[in-house]
């Protein structure tokens, strides 16, 4: 690892330190009960604990919370652009509601995923863990942690998220279609990689645990 590379990772590590204190403090002044209740409309695609078992929807168990409720207000402002979404948070009236959704999904437990295709989990590695440096692309890990845990607050959970879902927004992502992201980080990033670089990195996280 680059001198510089290492830097990255380090200052992504002391944010993750400083988030996760943040994180825990919020979900503590959450109503989980009011969560678990208003939750009840999310089941269908997300599942009634988060773990989805459909491949485009994303599993929200263990997420972290504060990037969950990031998401409700963006689908509900139309900053994040999703017709399903915007009329499904529509129930939910005030940001505590959406804090206590995010919330409960954060508490619930995440079920390991899976990976099936070892070329692809190899080469996902390579990149995840090593980036690529002639392609200008960083280590996914000095983000999103080298077990896919990600950074609370900062960087959302990878780890067993379904290999089609990450394909997909790491594709939306690049073609500039969901714009969501600080700074265009993501934008930038998925710029660069390539259709078959990205499908190596959705198959690898869906086994990281």
């Amino acid at each position: 690892m680059s001198k510089q590379w290492a830097v990255i990772v380090g200052f992504g590590l002391t944010l993750g330190a400083v988030s996760l204190f943040a994180e825990q403090h919020a979900t503590a002044k959450a109503d989980l009960a009011k969560g678990q209740a208003a939750a009840v409309t999310c089941a269908a695609c997300h599942g009634g604990d988060g773990n989805s078992a459909i491949a485009i929807n994303p599993s929200l168990a263990g997420q972290h919370s504060e990037y969950i409720t990031k998401q409700l207000m963006n689908f509900k402002s139309g900053e994040r652009n999703n017709a399903i979404m915007k009329g499904m948070v529509a129930v939910l009236a005030t940001d505590e509601d959406m804090k206590n959704v995010a919330a409960y999904f954060a508490a619930q437990k995440p079920r390991p995923g899976i990976a099936r295709d070892q070329a692809l989990v190899d080469a996902g590695q390579k990149i995840y863990r090593g980036g690529d440096i002639e392609a200008g692309i960083p280590a996914c890990a000095g983000c999103h942690s080298p077990s896919g845990a990600g950074i609370p607050a900062q960087y959302p959970r990878l780890a067993g998220q379904m290999k089609e879902y990450t394909l997909a927004q790491l594709k939306a992502f690049k073609a500039g279609e969901r714009a969501n992201d600080n700074a265009a980080m993501m934008r930038t990033i998925a710029g660069r990689l390539s259709e078959k670089q990205m499908e190596a990195l959705a198959e690898y996280v869906s086994g990281l645990q």
